[in-house]
């Protein structure tokens, strides 16, 4: 079930019934060699990259035979190769071939030189690599390993695609129309990317969107599919479960004496009884919770549109009286204002939903702050599931969630920051989170003026304390330490 996930692109799902595989491994060291395997590629697909290094790491460990501790090893390879830490790439990938375990298995042997024809080329030297892609290509052919040739021609198309434009598009189409031909989405969109920033026909950039949006659709609509039919699977095995004790109870009821049935059932009258009491007295109690908690929300939202999201908009409308929206460049600006009010109306909407403060808190919360992962920003996250959140007050837990997400939202608005890291630890009394990114920084003076005196407001009524650290161009760093 999770390789089916990981097939139709729910990675978070995949990771979710991999967990429940775990407990079933036990019995085959070839088992949990898979399972880890499988964490290793849904992390890289998600750019949890530390986290797929070790889940295949695992999988070597757990690995019967040579040849099986490579396919892990050559994963390990192509996150180095995504990290740009090409040198570790290489030295890993002529490690894999210098062992000859894949020289009966043509298709892994060919699959290893491309990465590492693609290594040395990204790492500047282009003749060898382009040698070693060659070759891979040409074994790739002999065994008529169609689809794996698909990684070649795009790794082909991205080595020419700044020598000799022609020849890259020839190799994006190549792998466009194999990828399409065994209906692989993503190495079709990976084809088209390389032909639009080549500069082809406009064809293939409108190919691009519906393609591109299609799969969205897909995709989501494959993860409820498949999550009502696990949530249908397990109800009816609880229900089948609720009936046989049900039945069991009946028979041993049948055996009980009179008096024991009206010692029930007057049992039973007063616990309704006392039940129905406590249950208004409890909707009395929490609807005045309710009532405020709304007033509250409604208070803070109705702020935050009126002082900002407003602005905002009526700005955007004026821009489009007032600019020709025939001209691209004003198009591109119009196009900019309204991205931003999109991300900050999702940005309000994300901040007054209901927090999980269960079991998936964690899960959750990761989930969260990985979204803000992007081709301009990469979220990093340490620790997280190192701590022990069910010691953790649940008003706490949604304080930090909404701090975090803040910070998140503040570094999007403000920082622009190539790189993110958030890291998690305790000590005896506390959790200590510690947040720091290198971006565009700003005078300390101004901290209230982004909004973050919110965030020492929220901290400060949960006794904590939040310590900032930021100069101009100098990056932003957060300590954030909650009692337990």
């Amino acid at each position: 079930m999770a390789n089916i996930q990981q097939i139709n692109g729910d990675y978070y799902g995949s990771k979710e019934t991999l967990t429940e595989a775990l407990p079933y491994a036990k019995i085959d060291n070839n088992y949990r060699a898979a399972i880890n395997n499988f964490f290793g590629i849904a992390d890289k697909e998600l750019s949890i990259y530390d986290d797929a290094i070790f889940y295949y790491n695992e999988a070597i460990k757990d690995a019967n035979d040579q040849a099986a501790k490579q396919s892990p090893l050559n994963n390990i390879a192509v996150i180095y190769i995504k990290k740009k830490n090409y040198d570790k790439a290489i030295k890993i990938l002529e490690g894999i071939l210098e062992t000859k375990a894949f020289d009966n298995y043509e298709k892994s042997k060919a699959r290893v030189i491309d990465n590492l024809g693609f290594a040395y080329f990204k790492k500047g030297l282009n003749e060898k690599g382009l040698q070693l892609m060659n070759e891979s290509l040409e074994l790739r052919v002999k065994s008529e390993d169609v689809y794996g040739s698909i990684e070649s021609y795009l790794h082909l198309a991205e080595y020419y695609s700044k020598i000799d434009i022609k020849k890259s598009n020839e190799y994006a189409k190549k792998a466009y129309e194999i990828a399409t031909n065994f209906n692989s989405i993503d190495e079709r969109l990976r084809a088209l990317s390389f032909l639009i920033s080549n500069g082809s026909d406009v064809q293939y950039g409108e190919k691009y969107i519906t393609l591109n949006d299609s799969i969205i659709k897909i995709r989501n609509n494959f993860k409820n599919k498949f999550a009502k039919i696990k949530y249908d699977s397990k109800k009816e095995k609880d229900e089948n479960q609720k009936l046989r004790l049900e039945k069991a109870e009946n028979l041993v009821a049948i055996k009980e004496a009179e008096k024991d049935k009206i010692i029930l059932f007057s049992t039973l009258i007063a616990v309704v009884l006392l039940g129905v009491y406590l249950r208004n007295r409890y909707k009395h109690k929490t609807r005045l919770v309710e009532i405020k908690t709304a007033y509250d929300t409604e208070t803070r939202i109705a702020k935050d549109i009126h002082d900002g999201l407003a602005n905002d908009v009526f700005h955007a409308i004026t821009y489009t009286q007032t600019q020709p929206l025939t001209n691209e460049s004003n198009k591109e600006n119009l196009l900019q204002k309204l991205d931003d009010i999109y991300s900050r109306v999702r940005g309000i909407s994300r901040e007054n939903n209901d927090i999980d403060t269960g079991p998936n808190y964690a899960n959750n919360l990761k989930e969260m702050l990985s979204t803000y992962n992007s081709s301009q920003t990469n979220v990093i996250i340490n620790g997280v599931e190192k701590i022990n959140w069910d010691s953790i007050e649940d008003l706490k837990k949604i304080t930090i969630q909404r701090v975090l997400h803040e910070l998140m939202v503040n570094m999007k608005k403000h920082s622009q920051a190539p790189v993110v890291s958030i890291k998690f630890n305790t000590d005896s009394n506390s959790l200590i989170i510690n947040y720091s990114d290198n971006g565009k920084g700003c005078e300390k003076s101004k901290i209230i003026k982004n909004g973050l005196q919110n965030m020492e407001n929220r901290i400060l009524s949960n006794k904590g304390t939040i310590t900032f650290d930021t100069e101009p161009d100098k990056g932003f760093k957060v300590k954030i330490t909650m009692p337990k």
